[in-house]
């Protein structure tokens, strides 16, 4: 944003027009989102405090009672802030918790996206403050405390019924525990153009099918089922059969066009009563799946390995094995964590298109503690360490590239805090791969038909209902196919 800002600056936009429109878009939300009340203004020494001295000059100009209370010093404030300081007509009040007394709202105006340290002294009154007041809290931009970056809460922050923003989301819209503080977010335009900003290239993105409809595959009216490529899903033992059929279920409805179970010869009956569609074969050894996977067909295959797989050197040594053949590959759970003493033989073995999809104990256990950096930040560089796609899952699963682009999502419903469901999102991903997305936008594809079956099926939902949710979710992506004609015979 600040290069945003810059940009625009260079190409004739003053520093003082955007901050004067970012202040009357910040009042005309408000005014537009609740009833005239008596309106308390708390204002930060920097850029923000002056979006918020105009905002308080807009509210006067429209009739709403209106106070600005000032966290700082008046004769402290510099630049931009200061003119709209000056430029507003009514009192400048020191900030003092009673001074929100009689507010029906108030406008926190006090830090922007540069926050990097915990607030304190003052301003850490003025956020408690307003957190202890029963008015709403209208935030400017981002609540004050939250860190644009990475959603981090720097010692306190401002608990938002509403937020403001200016051009664009930042990340800490949208990873937690950010997002749970902002409340509703309005993105407003201030006058910085696409024009202004056309050299810039993003890497960092909110989940959505504009990102990756373009590499979604329609089946063509020529299509069968080997053209939409083939998963294998690798079982656990007799008693650990379960995760793998959800896996595979999820690939199958997601529309690959075959999906084989690879079992060990002692799971193959229990394996045998639940699967009708999805085919099953005897696979004991990493030798037999490897041999599976070289021999099976000459169209897509993707091997999904890891749920409920067993932990320890012969899952390592079948994970291996899949890496070992042209097969591309989902790795989950317990293939994951069985790397975790010499995660460098698994990263050695990765290719560009394979996707790893931890949880965050798991993303630990290969890459170390997400630390202070963040969620976005740690998947970034676990994926360059990698060399392939990380898909970190949470409430806000961020899926990354080697090449440095970076996806946040934001549609999963806490309702997917379930058994399974972790199981049924990497055979989502996994069977978007066989039908020839590439690894990152079908991760990306995946993850977003994983939040949205979780919408359809709604509270009460088990890990089986998400793939049976999967039709609806097409119906709600893809227009009615359209009619094809037959191939003209020549003569």
């Amino acid at each position: 944003m600040r290069d945003a800002e810059a940009r625009a600056i260079a190409a004739g936009v003053s520093s003082k027009a955007l901050m004067e429109a970012a202040g009357a878009k910040v009042a005309e939300v408000a005014m537009r989102a609740w009833t005239r009340r008596p309106v308390a203004v708390v204002c930060g020494p920097g850029n923000n405090g002056g979006d918020g001295f105009v905002a308080a000059r807009r509210f006067a100009e429209a009739g709403w009672p209106v106070k600005a209370l000032l966290v700082g010093d008046r004769d402290k404030l510099r630049g931009d802030a200061k003119l709209m300081a000056d430029i507003h007509e009514g009192e400048i009040a020191a900030f003092s918790p009673g001074g929100l007394e009689s507010a029906g709202l108030i406008v926190d105006a006090l830090f922007g996206t540069g926050l990097d340290r915990d607030v304190e002294g003052r301003a850490r009154i003025a956020i408690e403050a307003a957190n202890d007041h029963p008015a709403p809290v209208l935030a400017v931009d981002l609540p004050s405390g939250i860190n644009a970056d990475t959603g981090a809460v720097m010692g306190v922050a401002i608990k938002a019924a509403r937020t403001v923003t200016f051009f664009k989301k930042k990340p800490g819209h949208a990873l937690f525990p950010g997002r749970a503080y902002g409340g509703a977010v309005d993105i407003v335009d201030i006058g910085v153009t696409a024009e202004a900003v056309a050299e810039m290239r993003p890497d960092t993105f909110e989940n959505h099918p504009a990102l990756w409809g373009r590499a979604f595959r329609r089946p063509a009216w020529n299509a069968h089922k080997y053209a939409r490529g083939h998963v294998f899903a690798v079982s656990g033992g007799p008693a650990n059969t379960g995760a793998a059929r959800l896996a595979a279920m999820g690939a199958l409805r997601i529309g690959a066009g075959l999906v084989t179970v690879l079992s060990p010869e002692d799971a193959l009956a229990a394996n045998a009563a639940h699967l009708t569609a999805i085919m099953l074969r005897k696979a004991d050894s990493a030798g037999e799946i490897a041999e599976s996977l070289q021999g099976a067909d000459k169209y897509v295959r993707i091997a999904l390995i890891g749920p409920a797989a067993g932990v320890g050197e012969a899952t390592r040594d079948k994970t291996l094995a899949i890496l070992n053949t042209d097969a591309r590959a989902v790795i989950d759970a317990d293939a994951l964590t069985s790397f975790k003493s010499e995660p460098q033989f698994l990263f050695r073995a990765l290719r560009a298109n394979d996707v790893l999809t931890p949880h965050t104990g798991e993303f630990e256990r290969l890459f170390g503690e997400i630390g202070a950096e963040g969620k976005l930040a740690a998947a970034r560089a676990a994926a360059t360490k990698a060399g392939s796609i990380i898909v970190l899952k949470g409430a806000d699963t961020v899926i990354a590239s080697p090449d440095g682009r970076a996806v946040i999502n934001v549609n999963a419903p806490p309702e997917l805090a379930t058994a399974g469901a972790g199981d049924v999102l990497a055979g989502f991903i996994a069977g978007l791969s066989a039908q020839g997305m590439p690894g990152f936008e079908a991760a990306c594809a995946g993850v977003w038909m994983h939040g949205a079956a979780a919408q359809i099926a709604g509270p009460g939902l088990i890990a089986e209902d998400l793939p049976a949710a999967a039709p609806a979710v097409f119906r709600s992506l893809l227009s009615p196919p359209k009619p094809q004609e037959a191939d003209q015979a020549d003569g």
